[in-house]
């Protein structure tokens, strides 16, 4: 089994990514080889500065290696440009996607709905995220629902080329984690960049204190009982409480003479609890950059072994070779 995982570099990471991603590659890490690539050339989709996309790999690496990412065992992280080959995978297969598998993609129209300017880019990244996940030959590939769609369309690619040209690629199943945290941001809204209503994970003591007390609640008083059903902070809590310390707070609510404020206080201890660990080593690590190109630099030797093998199967097949 191998497993193959990405993510685009995209600046400070928040509580909403550890819960909704990275949390899940460190546990995911566990059940057998596992690649996680740093995917640099999707990026480029949202034209970002060159300067802060070179600091947002370096970033998202420490970051990676901060909150748990392991590669020393079974995992690789490499920089998705450091294989070229999927550039050279991407295009063979673009040569035999049908333009109406890639017009039904769900992401194309939502970034359009956005704002963002049409491009060849935009329109042939499925085909691209295709390339990354074959070129492993991943047989294992975690995915969020809204992501499914994606893999379904690499399946499809797969299965295509191995009817016009032999059996190359397996057919990656889908790892959809039957409880993905939805992390609300400090608006009731999905937390996300986009949104401006982030907790950063590592952040100044003052920054994240802050930014929780300004997660939106209603207007209820300190005296009155509250639904901690339909409470951010609440929600927010939850993520990093014991069952024990959660059913608490949610009888402190219903019983009124808990203000909201007690209860961001106590979000606020235990967030900056939880994430200790992860601040003391990801400052450590920061010390070091040499060893965090190191890690990538190593891991895209791993990959590039990997990826020239698989090239050499599907540039023999399609008559390259």
């Amino acid at each position: 089994m191998r497993i193959l995982t990405g993510i685009q570099p995209s600046g400070t990471p928040h509580i909403g990514n550890y819960f909704g991603a990275m949390r899940q590659i460190a546990e995911i890490q566990e059940k057998g080889e596992t690649f996680v690539f740093l995917a640099d050339y999707h990026s480029l989709t949202t034209s970002p500065e060159p300067a802060q996309l070179r600091t947002n790999v370096f970033e998202l690496a420490l970051n990676f290696l901060a909150c748990g990412i392991n590669t020393k065992n079974t995992t690789v992280l490499f920089r998705q440009s450091d294989v070229p080959e999927v550039c050279e995978l991407s295009w063979i297969l673009n040569n035999i996607t049908p333009v109406g598998l890639l017009e039904r993609a769900h992401s194309y129209k939502d970034k359009i709905a956005k704002g963002f300017a049409p491009n060849n880019g935009l329109f042939s990244y499925p085909v691209l995220m295709a390339s990354d996940i074959l070129l492993y030959r991943s047989t294992l590939v975690p995915v969020g629902k809204d992501q499914k769609q994606h893999l379904e369309i690499t399946r499809d690619i797969a299965i295509k080329f191995n009817n016009q040209y032999g059996e190359v690629f397996p057919v990656p199943e889908e790892l959809i984690p039957e409880e993905v945290a939805i992390v609300p941001g400090t608006d009731g809204q999905k937390m996300s960049k986009s949104y401006n209503n982030t907790i950063p994970i590592f952040g100044k003591e003052k920054e994240i204190k802050k930014a929780i007390m300004n997660v939106v609640t209603d207007c209820k008083q300190l005296e009155d009982p509250k639904d901690p059903d339909t409470c951010n902070v609440v929600a927010l809590y939850k993520l990093v409480a014991t069952p024990d310390e959660l059913e608490e707070m949610k009888a402190k609510y219903r019983a009124g003479g808990y203000g909201y404020g007690h209860a961001k206080l106590a979000l606020f201890d235990k967030l900056w609890t939880y994430f200790e660990p992860m601040r003391k080593r990801r400052a450590e690590l920061e010390q070091n950059p040499d060893f965090i190109w190191q890690v990538l630099r190593e891991g895209a030797e791993k990959a590039r072994v990997e990826a020239e093998k698989t090239m050499a199967l599907v540039r023999k097949a399609v008559g390259l070779r």
